[in-house]
């Protein structure tokens, strides 16, 4: 029984820290990462907050859904 309630707290902590999401400049670091190993330039990535028109399209979200990250060409 100790175990399982152990399990539950530690499946609730792991839970709240993913709905958390990931810091902008971390996702956005990845994203850009990714582009450039696959050969592309000329691109620029923009954080926004989320609905906001950018211009773009979107290409993640950050921030536990706050805001976006918008890939322009």
């Amino acid at each position: 029984m100790k175990k399982f309630i152990l399990a539950v707290g530690l499946l609730s902590l792991a839970s709240t820290a993913f709905a958390a999401g990931k810091p902008c400049e971390e996702l956005k670091a990845e994203i850009a990462a990714k582009l450039d190993a696959k050969g592309v330039s000329g691109y620029s990535l923009e954080i926004v907050d989320k609905g906001a028109s950018a211009g773009g399209k979107v290409v993640g979200t950050c921030e536990g859904g706050a805001k976006e990250i918008v890939y322009k060409k």
